[in-house]
């Protein structure tokens, strides 16, 4: 059990636990938009759903997953949430919900699968939640031109060494950036993750930042801190 400020997380039963990706993307991701429909691909636990839920006031927030038994975490975590009413969970992947779409999402989110490497391990269900072949990039972005309104924001999260990548993925569907932030463990270390935001509008100039996550083990930036405080009791 994962407690967080204004709700909890059961994680026994997923291969891919709750880490920094995933409640960063949750507290980072832009609502300024007031979406009033949310969906989040590959929802694992839960978490991103639930802290958008937190802090929105959408009332139809779905959520994808295709492994069988994250999918029933997820659901019993949503179940088990102050926002149970507003908040659904789809079993399938992403190729079979996008067969019939039937609404548009003003936000979509994900913290996709992204390890392309060939090795894998012996653990079928993390391999599926680690590796980019459960997800492919150019099915998530398919995907996300797809059910996104009009003016909605699509949100992810990646590696860093896939940004440019990505961004040239997005620009083929007409997605173009509306804010970006790179994201690195301590002041000395590399970046390893983007955040990246996409809208349907191409603007010339948008915020580019960094974000560090600690000076020191479990000493923490303030710019961390602010953007998670609201969900971490000890922030």
């Amino acid at each position: 059990m994962f407690q967080f400020k204004q709700f909890s997380i059961e994680q026994d039963h997923c291969a891919m636990k709750i880490g920094t990706d995933g409640v960063l993307l949750g507290a980072w991701t832009p609502i300024n938009h007031n979406p009033n429909s949310i969906l989040d691909i590959g929802t694992g636990t839960g978490i991103i759903a639930l802290m958008l839920s937190q802090r929105s006031a959408a009332q139809q927030i779905d959520a994808l997953e295709i492994d069988e038994q994250a999918y029933e975490q997820a659901v019993t975590n949503f179940e088990n949430s102050p926002w149970s009413d507003r908040l659904f969970c789809f079993h399938a992947g992403l190729d079979e919900f996008i067969e019939e779409p039937e609404d548009e999402y003003d936000l979509i989110v994900s913290n996709p699968p992204f390890y392309t490497e060939t090795y894998k391990t012996n653990d079928e269900q993390r391999d599926l939640a680690r590796f980019q072949d459960a997800m492919p990039f150019e099915q998530l972005v398919e995907a996300a031109d797809l059910l996104l309104s009009e003016n909605g924001i699509f949100s992810v999260i990646i590696p860093f060494k896939e940004e440019e990548n990505f961004l040239a993925l997005a620009r083929e569907f007409e997605l173009y950036p509306v804010r970006t932030t790179r994201v690195k463990g301590t002041p000395t270390s590399e970046i390893k993750r983007s955040l990246l935001a996409f809208s349907r509008n191409e603007k010339l100039n948008f915020p580019i930042d960094e974000l560090i996550i600690e000076t020191a083990r479990h000493i923490y930036t303030s710019e961390y801190i602010d953007l998670t405080k609201d969900f971490y009791f000890k922030m």
